[in-house]
């Protein structure tokens, strides 16, 4: 009795283990407006992430990813290479300049800007 005791306490503890690789962090990334917002969440989207939000005030989206499936790198990437530069990617020079003017958070021209 005890040997099965000790057997399904190890499983459950494997199984715990198992499901804590859903991770939340937040990842500083540039934009202006809610256009930006839509662009930045969509680029998130990929395969692994469970849930991101962008604030606009924060400049930063929050993310909650499966660590076993995608890595923050390739979420940084994914949201680079939609012209929105992250606090570790280099936005893709080609997608920042195909932005709405609007968008391109280096510029100063943006209305909704603060």
């Amino acid at each position: 009795m005890k040997t099965l005791i000790i057997l399904f306490s190890l499983l459950g503890s494997m199984n715990l283990m198992a499901q804590s690789t859903i991770t939340t962090t937040t990842i500083s990334v540039k934009g202006n407006c809610e256009e930006c917002k839509e662009r930045i969440e969509n680029a998130a989207d990929i395969k692994g992430v469970k849930t991101s939000h962008w604030d606009e005030t924060k400049q930063a989206l929050t993310v909650t990813f499966d660590s076993k499936k995608v890595s923050l790198e390739q979420i940084e990437t994914a949201i680079a290479k939609s012209g929105h530069k992250t606090e570790h990617v280099a936005a893709e020079i080609k997608a920042y300049n195909g932005l709405p003017e609007c968008c391109k958070y280096e510029s100063t021209d943006c209305k909704s800007k603060k």
